[in-house]
């Protein structure tokens, strides 16, 4: 597969089959994807990768916190801004609402929507859950390198036909995460990361994004 292929066929799966992930691919690409960029060789990102009894006592864990005490604690870093501006607001809004028509879901039924975002603390049923830290001391710049490494397994995923989503979902929980992992005090929960063979028979595996043209974002000059 090009490069071109796998960027342009990577999307955020939410449907995975209950087909394994071979460990030596999931093995070679965590380790391939480390020549992402990184500023200062400071290779600031930590990855748990978690298949078998491992995912699922995390996923168990994760199930009776949102049953006995579903309040998150702090937030260690802010996903979205707040307020969310425009036109960044307008998207979000609109790819979730194109994806809860999909599932049938309608904007009133706030229950049902409820239900549904906790399916990301099942990895959507993905055969392997990989999170992502890094240490506390790091700043923007290094954040932007876990954008890249992360990235890097993306499209490494796609090569060898498998997909993904990236979850940040997963950091909201950062406490019970942190209480099966035991991670180093220091390391921050940046995000989850669901990884296998997408179920294409399922309708929400329709859903595609838009992406803005080149126009709207880029200016070019002498090019």
């Amino acid at each position: 597969m090009k490069v071109s292929e796998a960027v342009a066929t990577r999307r955020s799966v939410r449907a995975f089959l209950d087909r394994p992930v071979p460990a030596d691919i999931l093995r070679e690409v965590l380790s391939a994807a480390a020549r992402a960029p990184s500023g200062g060789n400071l290779q600031p990102w930590r990855i748990y990768a978690l298949a078998g009894e491992p995912l699922a006592e995390l996923k168990a864990a994760v199930k009776r916190r949102l049953r006995e005490k579903p309040t998150p604690p702090k937030a260690e870093y802010p996903i979205y801004p707040s307020p969310l501006g425009e036109p960044y607001r307008t998207q979000r809004y609109a790819i979730g609402e194109a994806m809860y028509a999909l599932l049938g879901i309608p904007r009133d039924n706030k229950l049902a929507r409820l239900q549904w975002i906790q399916n990301n603390f099942d990895f959507f049923g993905a055969p392997v859950g990989l999170l992502c830290y890094v240490d506390r001391q790091m700043g923007i710049p290094q954040w932007s390198d876990l954008g890249m490494y992360l990235q890097t397994v993306m499209l490494l995923l796609r090569e060898h036909g498998l997909d993904s989503c990236a979850q940040e979902s997963w950091s909201i929980y950062h406490d019970t995460v942190r209480e099966v992992l035991a991670p180093p005090e220091r390391w921050t929960l940046f995000c989850g990361m669901a990884i296998g063979y997408a179920d294409h028979a399922v309708p929400l595996d329709r859903l595609q994004t838009e992406r803005m043209p080149l126009a709207e974002f880029a200016t070019l000059r002498g090019c």
